[in-house]
């Protein structure tokens, strides 16, 4: 006797029908196929480095460490008329007496003493007041003032010198007679000493500057 025989095209199990052995992703019965995992399976990833430790920090804020960034002081400023002009007047002070000194004691003048007195006076009025044309002005000025100063404190302790007096009576009850003479002996090398401390004064005034 033959045995019966199956029909064609029997159905076949679902895809969202029991779990088939050994498939962990089965569904169950009408239920779909588990969606596939989007994104990387580690979450949201970090940029990757690009060689700059310190890339992306935005402007302003400070050094990785909390330190900040390093503050740069502003130069000074220098000009102020006033205090260089003042500070013309006292080198030229200081100046003229050391050159008087220094002509009193050799008796004679060196020009090159005038030349630093006029340097001096204006190198220290640039530096303080800068580079103002009143500054240095007054710097050339308050040279020739120094170096006849020193003319007449050099000639005062000639005088003193010659006299056997003291160089302070000298130059508090004859004055007069200092003054008249440098007059008389002055020439053209007393003058021309003169100029050359306004000379060096302008040039040390624009080297400080």
């Amino acid at each position: 006797m033959s045995q019966p025989v199956q029909p064609p095209n029997q159905p076949q199990q679902p895809f969202g029908g029991q779990p088939v052995d050994g498939n962990p992703y089965a569904g169950g019965p009408g239920q779909g196929a588990p969606a596939a995992p989007t994104g990387t399976p580690y979450g949201q990833q970090p940029p990757a480095p690009t060689g700059n430790p310190f890339a992306g920090q935005q402007p302003g804020q400070g050094a990785p460490f909390g330190g900040g960034a390093p503050f740069t002081p502003a130069p000074p400023a220098r000009n102020n008329v006033l205090l260089g002009v003042a500070v013309a007047l006292g080198a030229a002070i200081v100046a003229g007496i050391l050159y008087g000194v220094i002509a009193g004691s050799i008796e004679r003048e060196v020009g090159y003493a005038a030349v630093g007195v006029g340097f001096l006076v204006g190198f220290a009025a640039s530096k303080v007041g800068g580079s103002n044309p009143a500054v240095i002005a007054a710097s050339a000025v308050f040279s020739i003032g120094a170096v006849y100063v020193g003319q007449l404190i050099g000639i005062s302790m000639i005088l003193a010198d010659l006299a056997q007096i003291p160089f302070s009576e000298v130059v508090g009850d004859h004055f007069d007679t200092v003054t008249k003479a440098w007059s008389e002996e002055a020439d053209f090398m007393t003058y021309l000493f003169l100029g050359l401390g306004a000379v060096a004064a302008v040039g040390g005034a624009k080297k400080a500057g």
